[in-house]
């Protein structure tokens, strides 16, 4: 039997040998010394010497648990340098001196915000809730619309006083209340921002209770409708009491307050009023109850204006003096247009895109006052609005021709108000002058400052960096540049450095036109005369009116702290719901500005597939 000799010669191993230890001790001096001078392997190596001790392992008994002494001793040796190191950290964060970061101030748009909301509460008319948060205010007007035997109506509480009187006119008071509402539609992310969500609707809800008593809103239809409540007449020399003839707190009148009613020849109040209900309903859609009663209302009061034609302020002398009506075709294009978006009838839709509407409604005039959005044209607006159809919806054919001349118009409009273009003159600080150098200005810019914000804000949302004025190209920040110049001179900005947002900043109007605010809460009735050396007094208010946007300078930036003089002194609800939607357009971080909610306008329209255009006619020979 031959078997390998791992030092690499052959070796024979015969089965009978029995050679002893001495004998395989001597054999291996004879073996090969070349062999033992190779290196060996470990498998050769474990053969010579054997399997080698291993080390016994040492545990560490821990009672419920035996581990390695070696794992313990890492262990307890991490956690302990754990614990140094946490206690050398904190050690130094208690030593080094804190410095607390606090959340950024609001900016100006946003504080101002505040303050021009805080008006609207100052305005209300009825029984006050509670919150209002005007200490000076009370309950007033508790007997409006009652005692009239025979009306359609059942009383006429609520609403709001149209500015510094006691008078609720129903015109500009619609027009404000759809400024707010629509400022809600785009910016309610904003003025989530700014802690105002919940007031703005409660004070757009204010004004829709009203109006939903001034007319039967659950008919189908409709015969009369309330533009008036109050009277403030006094060119006939009449002694006799009323809310322009006294000086009194609201909350003490005592002279009887008419009501005006129209039953026909008011299509510019019914649209007007009809708009106002249709973008309450967007508002308040997730209230369905009360927005369908908006909706409703808004048909009926719509349906109104367009059978019986008509200015409202054609029949009364006090509306044409006060707050007259040019016409009614825009406010026929303005609340169909938040008809369809409230309900997404395309009957609206194709009722204020019709060629002769817009000619009608001036959309192809020009004039000095094209572009001057206000409580009484409101075809500026309503062609932003359409333009946004357009932007977001593009629903194509049959509408595409008129909304796109819309657009265009809209365009045309945006660059009249950029100082690069000579329609519009502005003061030597810059104020734009939309009125033509007439007093109250503030209302037309502020309006300006926010179609232009909104409409940067509609491009921007469309991915379309700009816009062309002739062969000019600009881009959206310069509309929104022109909107902040122009509610930066409201706010103080100017050459007589003062702010004409009441209780904003440190310098703004101490004698406003108002009554409310001029005559002292001292338990005191004053009469209708009695009011009126509050009324003369050079004295600052007792009370001040917070958030009252006054009429404004004169085109020279004169301005003059006069109580009786209202083209200087006197806020109005119109002038401070545009002023509202300007500032929350503007408001919040620089990099945030331009958001505006693309879809909810469009909650109840329908997908819209456009109809193909009609073939061509047949070819003849």
């Amino acid at each position: 039997m031959y078997g390998r000799d791992p030092w690499g010669g052959p070796l024979e191993i015969h089965a009978t040998d029995s050679a002893t230890d001495d004998d395989r001790s001597r054999n291996l001096n004879d073996v090969d010394r070349a062999a033992l001078s190779r290196p060996l392997d470990e498998t050769q190596q474990s053969w010579l010497l054997g399997p080698t001790e291993q080390k016994k392992k040492r545990y560490v008994d821990l009672g419920c648990i035996i581990v390695s002494r070696k794992i313990f001793v890492w262990t307890v040796g991490t956690i302990v340098a754990a614990a140094l190191l946490a206690g050398f950290i904190t050690l130094i964060v208690k030593t080094v001196p804190r410095h607390h970061h606090k959340n950024p101030p609001p900016d100006n748009y946003t504080m101002a915000l505040h303050k021009a909301l805080k008006f609207f509460n100052a305005q209300k008319s009825g029984r006050l809730p509670r919150h209002n948060n005007v200490s000076w205010r009370g309950n007033s007007g508790l007997q409006d619309g009652k005692g009239d035997t025979g009306s359609f109506y059942k009383d006429l509480v609520g609403g709001y006083y149209d500015a510094g009187d006691a008078i609720k006119f129903n015109f500009p008071m619609a027009y404000a209340m759809t400024m707010l509402s629509w400022s809600v539609i785009e910016y309610s992310a904003k003025y989530e921002a700014a802690g105002e969500l919940v007031h703005v609707k409660e004070l757009i809800k204010w004004g829709t209770d009203y109006f939903l008593k001034t007319f039967n809103s659950t008919a189908d239809s409709i015969n009369d409708l309330v533009s008036q409540v109050g009277s403030g007449n006094t060119d006939d020399g009449s002694t006799d009491p009323n809310d322009h003839y006294c000086w009194m707190r609201p909350e003490d009148m005592d002279y009887k307050r008419p009501v005006t009613t129209c039953n026909g020849g008011c299509s510019d109040l019914a649209a007007e009023m009809a708009a106002a209900l249709a973008s309450a309903s967007i508002v308040f859609k997730d209230n369905k109850d009360y927005s369908k009663k908006l909706v409703h209302g808004a048909k009926t009061v719509y349906q109104f204006g367009r059978t019986r034609r008509g200015r409202y302020s054609a029949g009364t002398a006090e509306s044409a003096k006060f707050y007259n009506s040019s016409m009614y075709w825009d406010e026929f294009i303005w609340g169909g247009a938040w008809l369809y978006y409230a309900t997404g009838n395309v009957t609206y839709l194709d009722l204020i895109t019709k060629p002769t509407m817009a000619k009608h409604a001036g959309a192809f005039w020009g004039g000095p006052y094209y572009g001057v959005f206000s409580w009484d044209n409101k075809l500026a607006g309503a062609q932003l609005l359409l333009s946004r159809l357009r932007l977001f919806l593009s629903p194509g054919y049959p509408y595409e021709e008129i909304l796109r001349t819309f657009h265009n118009q809209t365009s045309i409009v945006m660059c009249s108000y950029l100082p690069y273009f000579n329609k519009f003159n502005r003061t030597s600080g810059g104020l734009i002058e939309l009125n033509h150098g007439d007093p109250q200005p503030l209302q037309y810019a502020a309006n300006a400052a926010f179609l232009a914000t909104l409409y940067s804000d509609y491009l921007d949302a469309a991915d379309t960096p700009g816009w062309y004025c002739g062969p000019n190209f600009y881009s959206t920040n310069v509309l929104r540049e022109f909107a902040r110049t122009q509610i930066d001179y409201i706010l103080g900005k100017n050459p007589r450095k003062m702010s004409y947002l009441v209780g904003f900043g440190t310098k703004y109007p101490k004698r406003v036109h108002h009554r409310g605010a001029s005559i002292p809460k001292n338990k005191v009735k004053y009469n209708c005369k009695g009011g009126w050396k509050w009324r003369d007094s050079k004295k600052p208010n007792p009370n001040t009116i917070e958030g009252a946007m006054v009429a404004g300078p004169d085109k020279r930036d004169g301005f003059r702290d006069v109580r009786t003089n209202y083209n200087y002194t006197e806020p109005t609800l119109a002038g401070n719901a545009g002023l509202v939607a300007a500032l929350v357009a503007l408001s919040g971080e620089e990099e945030a500005t331009g958001t505006i909610d693309k879809n909810t306008i469009f909650s109840a329209v329908p997908p819209l597939f456009p109809t193909p255009p009609p073939p061509p006619a047949p070819w003849k020979p």
